[in-house]
């Protein structure tokens, strides 16, 4: 289950994430995304864990906590579609 991890501090490194994570099973993959101009975290990342129960737990037990200063939101992240980016709904004024 692919999990998205928003209102990170910026410090966060996807190491950490791994660490956290990994308390609660396998975590296949880890990444915090960057800006491709500054170089700086956006303040989100996402989780890729191969056990959907130990990835509901972590979300379920993770989620509002405090890292770093910060309150996390964790949850289940949203299916991208092909071609990578997520579909969004189009304004009809």
């Amino acid at each position: 289950m692919n999990i998205f991890i928003a209102n990170l501090n910026y410090k966060v490194q996807s190491e950490k994430l791994q660490e956290i994570f990994g308390e609660y099973g396998e975590v296949s993959s880890a990444k915090i995304i960057f800006d491709r101009e500054t170089k700086r975290s956006k303040g989100f990342g996402f989780v890729e864990m191969p056990n959907d129960d130990d990835a509901l737990r972590a979300i379920e037990d993770l989620n509002g906590v405090e890292i770093d200063g910060r309150q996390i939101v964790v949850k289940q992240a949203n299916e991208r579609e092909e071609g990578g980016r997520q579909r969004r709904p189009r304004n009809k004024y």
